[in-house]
């Protein structure tokens, strides 16, 4: 099944799960002098259950994609949340109601429920869904980055189990110019970069790769294969890059990373690739087939919808109390140049999905029309006097909040850049794309440690900043950055 028809049949079982598990509850033996009597008032308090109960599966994480994850690992975690929500219950709703031994029976009756209910559930969606994959139904799509032989055992380990849902519909072939005398089980490796080239050709399937996938083969030249990949992603709709390289190919690894950084898919390695990444990575197994995922999700789901929900009322609240300030703001900056109040500007995003970022004009109306993109420098004769001043209190921001509210930025995260000055970026500066794995923010760990981009060296330096927080992103390191950016606005020390 779809992401969007799984996600819909786990909300629809989960609320018919816990809303049978009150309704047991209720016309249970378990004296709930708490729970209102049966009526209104009773569907009513079966309705807050229900939401609450999705509430908190949602910031548990048990929404999320488990195409491939373990059904006994569903259980437990969902074991670990149905026993905290009934302990949160427990000390918070009945306490001065309920005697105590009445509580506890009435909590263990409704937490069983529950969990035997929402776990019958969620058993029955995972096997229709494991069924349907093993049909060919709801597979993700991917592609193979490998050493020839490689390539065809991974494919071959992945045909072997259809419940893995990985389909192959794609192959970047590494091919040696020169090899060297091997020994049994040694791949052969290129003895220089000289020679070779890149030939793109569908596959006849039959032993290889299934018929009319895609094969680019790099003999000799191992980057320039690499290179095709994000062609084959967006043409192929790839959602996972499989990796099937050496233990010494740190080149070719590098490579792969810098090319699929920013965009949205995951990337996974065989297992003996794992000294070459260190801490970056995590085990899985895949029915069965051991892969290591690079460069997972940074922040755990409770917190990543935490941050979320921080981000909406924020914006929210900001935008409506400070809606005088704003229009009084977009007034003066008419009046005292020519041209809109709200300055446009494609920015590029999350997963380098490009958005129109907002914010109060600063600059003369067309300060880039004969020059093009350019940075800004300190002192920039292009700045009206009143551009200077909003940017001395980050007032020309305010309207990014617009932003923030509808989901394309965050009120904490790297600054969002054009997608002019990124793929030149990308180019001159390693790492730089990973920046697209999180969020843009309205302000950033770089924006307070570190002045404007004036060069190269600014991004560099501002790029160590974006990558820390990326790694250690947690809502106290977001509420400090709050707290130094409030403080450097109130203070006029912006530029």
């Amino acid at each position: 099944m779809s992401r969007r028809v799984e996600l819909l049949a786990l909300l629809l079982g989960d609320t018919l799960a816990t809303a049978l598990a009150a309704a047991v509850v209720l016309r249970g033996p378990a004296a709930w002098d708490w729970v209102p009597e049966p009526g209104g008032s009773a569907a009513l308090g079966v309705a807050l259950l229900v939401a609450g109960w999705l509430v908190l599966f949602s910031f548990s994480g048990l929404y999320g994609e488990r195409y491939a994850g373990g059904r006994l690992d569903e259980l437990v975690a969902l074991l670990k949340v149905v026993v905290f929500g009934t302990l949160v219950l427990l000390f918070g709703y009945a306490l001065d109601r309920v005697a105590p031994d009445a509580l506890r029976q009435a909590m263990a009756v409704y937490g069983g429920a529950v969990f035997a209910l929402v776990g019958a559930e969620r058993l029955a969606i995972r096997g229709l869904q494991r069924a349907l994959v093993v049909r060919g139904y709801g597979r993700h799509r991917a592609v193979v980055v490998g050493w020839s032989d490689r390539v065809e055992t991974l494919y071959h380990d992945l045909a072997s189990y259809p419940a893995a849902g990985i389909e192959v519909v794609g192959a970047i072939r590494l091919k040696p110019a020169v090899t060297e005398p091997a020994f049994a089980g040694d791949v052969p490796r290129p003895a220089g970069d000289d020679g070779g080239g890149v030939v793109e050709r569908p596959s006849p399937g039959g032993d290889v790769l299934p018929a009319g996938a895609v094969e680019v083969t790099a003999a000799g030249a191992p980057e320039a294969g690499v290179a095709e990949l994000p062609r084959l992603i967006d043409c192929l709709g790839v959602r996972d890059v499989l990796i099937a390289l050496g233990s010494d190919d740190h080149a070719t690894l590098d490579a792969v990373l810098r090319v699929c950084d920013g965009r949205p898919v995951t990337l996974k390695l065989v297992p003996d690739f794992y000294a070459a990444i260190g801490g970056m990575a995590r085990t899985e197994h895949t029915y069965g087939i051991p892969l290591i995922e690079v460069l997972p999700e940074p922040i755990p789901v409770w917190e990543r919808r935490t941050k979320r929900i921080v981000d909406v009322v924020a914006s929210a609240v900001a935008l409506v109390a400070g809606l005088p300030l704003w229009l009084a703001l977009g007034a003066l900056v008419r009046l005292t140049s020519p041209g809109g109040a709200i300055y446009r500007q494609e920015r590029v995003g999350r997963d380098g999905r490009p958005f129109t970022m907002l914010k109060f004009r600063t600059m003369v109306d067309g300060a880039e029309r004969e020059t093009g993109p350019v940075w800004a420098g300190r002192g920039d004769a292009r700045v009206t006097p009143v551009g200077r001043w909003l940017r001395r209190f980050r007032l020309d921001e305010a309207p990014q909040l617009w932003n923030v509210l509808v989901g394309q930025m965050s009120l904490v995260g790297p600054r969002p850049e054009r997608p002019y000055f990124v793929r030149q970026l990308a180019e001159q500066v390693p790492l730089y794309s990973r920046r697209h794995r999180v969020h843009p923010g309205l302000t950033g760990l770089a924006q307070v440690k570190w002045r404007r981009d004036a060069d190269i060296e600014d991004v560099r330096q501002k790029l160590k900043y974006d990558l820390f927080y990326i790694e250690n992103m947690s809502l106290q390191m977001d509420a400090t950055i709050l707290f130094q950016t409030v403080r450097t606005a109130l203070l006029g020390r912006g530029h």
